[in-house]
C-alpha cells in the first residue's frame, strides 16, 4: 500500500510574509543584521540624492531657477546638506527670495542715482545759464 504525499503548505508563511507587509514582527528583538545590513546606508544615500537631482534639474529646465543656483544647490546636496526634498524646497523658495530682494534693492538704488544725475545736470545747466544772463560790473 502506497503512503499519502506529505502536505508541506506554505499558508502559515504566507499570512505571516502578510503580516510583515503591515510591520508586524518586525520590532528589535526580531532583528538579526545590522541597520546597515538590513537597508544599507549607501542605498539610501543613493535614493535621496537621485530625487534631488531629479528636482534640480526639472527647476533649472522650466527656468524656475537659474543656472548658478542649480549649481550651487547641486553642489550642497552632494555635500550632504539637505535632509529630504521638503528641506531642499525650502532653501530654493529662500535663494529665490533673496535673489528678487537682491534685484529689486539694485534696481531702486540705480533709479536713485539716475535722479540725482539728473538733479545735478539740472543744477549744473540752471548755474552756466545764471552766469551766461548775468552782466559784468568790472
Amino acid at each position: 500500500m502506497k503512503k499519502p504525499s506529505v502536505v508541506h503548505s506554505r499558508a502559515r508563511v504566507t499570512l505571516r510574509n502578510e503580516a510583515k507587509r503591515k510591520g508586524r514582527h518586525t520590532g528589535t528583538g526580531k532583528r538579526r543584521g545590522t541597520a546597515n545590513a538590513r537597508l544599507p546606508f549607501k542605498v539610501m544615500w543613493m535614493r535621496r540624492i537621485r530625487v534631488l537631482r531629479r528636482l534640480l534639474k526639472k527647476m533649472r529646465d522650466s527656468k524656475k531657477i537659474d543656472k548658478h543656483i542649480y549649481h550651487s544647490l547641486y553642489m550642497l546636496a552632494k555635500g550632504n546638506q539637505f535632509k529630504n526634498k521638503r528641506v531642499l524646497i525650502e532653501t530654493i523658495h529662500t535663494m529665490k527670495a533673496a535673489k528678487a530682494q537682491e534685484k529689486l534693492l539694485a534696481d531702486q538704488a540705480s533709479a536713485r542715482k539716475g535722479r540725482a544725475k539728473a538733479r545735478l545736470a539740472r543744477k549744473a545747466a540752471r548755474s552756466t545759464k545764471k552766469e551766461g544772463d548775468e552782466p559784468d560790473d568790472n
